[in-house]
């Protein structure tokens, strides 16, 4: 196909496509989605070669959040019955951290729900960057708190932290019907103060939200003038008690464009599947490495994940290596700290279930690790 072979031009030259090559990647038929995979696969081996990046996941403090983010289990109103914890103190944050970390991440990701952290909040998860750091020589350290306040970006970094995360979520012209108590422009500015502050920024999108064709490419597009270091991908886990519960969209072969269309934009950046993966990739999963070259290992924050063993072995099976702690997962461009000269890249248990039936089946959450003391899921 012309598009594609045009698209592989592009990612390897760090081109830009255009807006209307993004919309057609989303548009291709079934029958020419392996032909697309295979195309963005070039892409994803020429800048990250087979290896994927584990990341691991610590819930610092789960549910009771004050902000009305319609896709968020933690939300104000949910009636999800998900874990609910305040702050965990540095051992145990530390203690959850080090289940991710023997399964062979070299990310952690420490995540804590609500609007954004107090000055006491960061002094918080300083202690905890610190005990962390302390046990584990090398390892990454990224923080999701929230909006970022004046000053405490910097403090983070001083602290030991070197990524922080707030994703976009959706596109600028409907972020106000999936949010009211905070704007799209808040989250712009949190992304903007983690970067001008040396962190490394990580900034994604959750699909599946009853978004459009170009909402996707808008919010895709708007990430690569950000120019984060790593972009998510979230597939929305539609959670009972929600307001999007309903909203089953996603199909896996949709997953797999919406994948290929990020790597095509983002061609030099760490594309990490993210939440729901296992919910609506499924089988599909390993198809998936092709295009993103960074995943999360075991569970997330409210939900339970694929057991870390089998993400290990899907991993090999698929003929991909887990990235080790001395390898650097950036290309040397853009560990250096600029991408180009410009400085921004701008079911019935005896039958398969339908394609198109909503698998509540596979929404499960999260009763281990993290606030309990089951151990974790990695």
């Amino acid at each position: 196909m012309d598009l594609l072979n045009t698209l592989v031009d592009k990612g390897l030259r760090r081109e830009l496509p255009t807006r209307e090559e993004a919309l057609a990647v989303l548009a291709t038929p079934d029958d020419d989605l392996l032909d697309v995979v295979a195309a963005a696969g070039k892409v994803r081996r020429h800048w990250f070669g087979r290896r994927v990046k584990l990341n691991y996941l610590v819930n610092l403090k789960s549910g009771l959040c004050p902000e009305d983010c319609s896709y968020c289990s933690q939300r104000l109103g949910s009636k999800a019955e998900i874990l609910k914890y305040t702050w965990l103190k540095p051992d145990e944050a530390s203690k959850a951290a080090a289940a991710g970390l023997a399964g062979g991440a070299k990310r952690v990701c420490l995540v804590a729900s609500g609007r954004g952290p107090t000055d006491r909040d960061v002094d918080r998860v300083s202690e905890t960057i610190k005990a962390i750091k302390d046990q584990n020589e090398g390892v990454e350290v990224c923080a999701c708190l929230g909006l970022l306040s004046d000053g405490q970006a910097e403090r983070l970094r001083e602290a030991g932290a070197d990524a922080y995360n707030h994703n976009l979520n959706t596109s600028e012209a409907t972020y106000g019907d999936i949010t009211t108590t905070h704007t799209y422009a808040d989250r712009v500015d949190t992304v903007a103060k983690a970067h001008a502050a040396g962190l490394s920024p990580c900034s994604g999108l959750i699909a599946g939200m009853g978004e459009s064709d170009e909402d996707l490419v808008d919010v895709v597009f708007s990430l690569r003038e950000l120019d984060p270091d790593s972009v998510p991908v979230n597939f929305l886990i539609p959670f009972e008690g929600t307001p999007l519960a309903k909203e089953w969209n996603l199909t896996p072969q949709r997953c797999l464009r919406i994948l290929a269309m990020v790597r095509f934009v983002c061609p030099d950046v760490e594309v990490r599947i993210a939440g729901g993966r296992e919910v609506h990739l499924r089988t599909m999963q390993p198809l998936a490495l092709h295009l993103a070259n960074s995943i999360f290992l075991g569970d997330y924050l409210t939900s339970e994940g694929q057991a870390g063993r089998a993400d290990l072995e899907m991993i090999a099976d698929a003929g991909f290596e887990v990235e080790g702690p001395d390898q650097v997962t950036l290309p040397e461009h853009r560990a250096a700290g600029g991408c180009h000269e410009g400085g921004v890249c701008g079911a019935g248990a005896d039958s398969a279930p339908s394609a198109n039936e909503p698998r509540t089946d596979l929404v499960a959450v999260r009763r281990r690790g993290a606030g309990t003391d089951l151990a974790p899921n990695a």
